[in-house]
């Protein structure tokens, strides 16, 4: 970030020859480091085990169950706004009516008077985690087979379900006061089916090709260990290119980056611990309750970034709400990894 920052501000050509040359509304550099970051982290992903959800009966159980909180808790805690049953008359309800605020979503608690900021973190509330998340799950000891399951199936309801959500939560629930915030469906299904379907597809197709033709040992041992710190590399790519592009604009609007800032925090603390504390109280082991937790609190922000970019531009306020997305979950679940190993050896938690 603070390299990209630089580069924004004291290199005089650095947002003109990273705007040069569009694809699907996002600028060439852009678009190659969101592939590039994207494709190494879903080779990993065991697609062939899917067919395992069929014949386990508890599986489909904690499937739903990360359905519900992926699908459901987690981007209606972050996006949701609604005026709550309260009597007339009542304290709360004067407060609120005084105020004209009803919106008990994060986006909107914290940001109720940048339209442009929230959407941009609405866009990091609706992405599922599909990358990283087998990162954080690793790391802390959870449920690998499990996780790759969750995040198959995430890759496929996300091509599905991201583009409408998007849509009625910015236009509809968002109700947009100006004519200038314009989101089609067809630009985000666009985005999401370019920047998620294009890896995905290859990923499946090298995965499948390549483990057949040369043993999954080969596979595991010499391919993914040359190919996954790609995704890392694509990550910083990405974020020094953003940062480079719209430099100026992030040290002008330093205030809209701690802005953004707080709700994600909040957001990825909340979730977690709800999602640990839930699958603690169901009696699910430590390794399935571990990557529950990671997978319902971790975000697709590669995909919020490229929508975002593609959408609203890359030195648009969205963009740049996307963008810190990255920049507030890297830290936060590191944290967290280190949080709940710890915490499953207090509790004594076992399968």
């Amino acid at each position: 970030m603070l390299v990209g920052i630089l580069l924004g501000n004291f290199v005089p050509s650095t947002e003109r020859v990273l705007q040069q040359g569009h694809w699907v509304g996002v600028s060439i550099p852009i678009a190659i480091g969101l592939l590039v970051m994207m494709y190494p982290i879903l080779c990993n992903v065991r697609y062939e085990t899917l067919h395992r959800i069929l014949g386990q009966k508890a599986l489909w159980m904690q499937v739903l169950f990360s359905i519900v909180f992926n699908w459901i808790v987690a981007p209606f805690f972050m996006v949701h706004d609604f005026a709550p049953p309260l009597s007339p008359g009542t304290l709360i309800h004067r407060w609120l009516r005084a105020n004209n605020e009803c919106k008990l979503g994060l986006a909107w608690a914290f940001l109720p008077d940048e339209p442009d900021l929230r959407n941009g973190l609405i866009l990091v509330g609706l992405g599922r985690c599909i990358a990283m998340v087998l990162i954080w799950n690793g790391l802390a000891g959870g449920d690998a087979e499990y996780c790759a399951i969750l995040v198959a199936i995430n890759s496929m309801l996300q091509m599905v379900l991201f583009a409408p959500m998007a849509v009625f939560f910015i236009r509809v629930i968002g109700r947009p006061d100006s004519d200038d915030v314009v989101v089609q469906y067809s630009v985000v299904a666009t985005s999401v089916g370019v920047f998620l379907g294009i890896p995905l597809g290859a990923a499946i197709v090298t995965r499948l090709a390549l483990r057949h033709l040369a043993g999954e040992k080969w596979y595991n041992g010499i391919f993914m260990k040359y190919l996954s710190p790609w995704s890392l590399i694509g990550l910083l790519y990405t974020i020094i290119v953003l940062f480079a592009a719209q430099g100026k604009h992030v040290v002008r609007q330093i205030v809209s980056v701690v802005r953004v800032a707080a709700p994600l925090v909040v957001y990825f603390l909340v979730i977690f611990f709800v999602t640990l504390w839930v699958t603690r109280r169901l009696g699910y082991g430590y390794r399935i309750g571990c990557t529950q937790s990671f997978t319902a609190a971790s975000n697709n922000f590669e995909l919020a970034i490229a929508v975002a970019v593609a959408t609203f531009g890359a030195d648009s306020e969205q963009a740049l709400a996307a963008t810190v997305g990255p920049l507030i979950e890297v830290p936060v679940l590191v944290g967290l990894v280190y949080f709940v190993r710890w915490i499953g050896r207090r509790w004594k938690w076992e399968e």
